[in-house]
């Protein structure tokens, strides 16, 4: 009895389309009480549990050898917008201002939920060309209960090196999540949540990064070249330096 009224209450918490998967667990009540992982307290008339707080950490370096172009790449890298561009798919980027963009990211598998994160960024660039990118916001899309207790960190930088005479770019970005996982997930232990977070948060600086060592150098390519091609034409299209008669 116990139990099915603790999994209705949730079930007003998280809405009815996750019901499912919680019911088919089959809590009962002596694995609850013994958990002292429950508790419950009215706030405003309605029901809350307390969660379980885990956070999660993902690193990923990156190293890229940069071709001779006519136009050096710091030219480049002091367009941002350009690398946002080169890490995401155009559907999954809207640009809010000259430095601030809005990334819907892929959905992502998490304790059987599809979740959506939507996160701001603030991207800029220094005079020698290096990239900075920080999160400001970020929304969990389709579960409230989630995008109350969670809160993403993004820290990013890009940067060109020389040596020898070659050119590189390197990089490092850092990817946190603080999030309260509730019941009945928080009943697993936490070392597995924490290992699953944890791959999860890599898979995705993972698909960025190979997004970036594909698609960053061939914009950079045309970039060049376009840049040279209408450098070329303004200087066909100057007049002549003839004296005027």
């Amino acid at each position: 009895m116990f139990s099915s009224l603790v999994v209705e209450f949730l079930c007003l918490g998280i809405g009815w389309s996750t019901c499912s998967k919680l019911k088919s667990l089959e809590l009962s009540a002596q694995v609850l009480k013994k958990s002292k992982l429950i508790s419950q307290k009215r706030v405003n008339n309605r029901f809350y549990f307390f969660f379980m707080n885990t956070e999660f950490f993902a690193s990923q370096s990156v190293e890229i050898e940069v071709p001779e172009q006519p136009v050096p790449i710091q030219h480049y890298l002091r367009q941002p917008q350009r690398l946002v561009r080169a890490i995401a798919e155009e559907s999954q980027m809207e640009q809010l201002a000259q430095d601030r963009f809005r990334l819907k990211m892929r959905p992502l598998d998490f304790l059987s939920l599809n979740i959506q994160p939507i996160a701001e960024l603030k991207v800029w660039a220094d005079a020698d060309g290096t990239v900075h990118l920080t999160s400001v916001g970020c929304k969990i899309q389709g579960f409230d209960y989630i995008n109350e207790r969670f809160t993403l960190d993004l820290q990013g930088k890009l940067y060109p090196y020389q040596s020898n005479g070659v050119t590189q770019l390197r990089g490092r970005a850092n990817l946190s999540v603080s999030v309260d996982i509730p019941l009945p997930f928080s009943l697993t232990p936490k070392p597995i949540i924490e290992t699953t977070g944890n791959g999860l948060l890599k898979s995705v600086l993972l698909r960025i990064k190979q997004k970036l060592l594909h698609q960053l150098l061939s914009d950079y390519r045309q970039w060049a070249s376009s840049d040279v091609q209408a450098q070329q034409t303004q200087t066909q299209m100057s007049p002549a330096d003839n004296p005027t008669i």
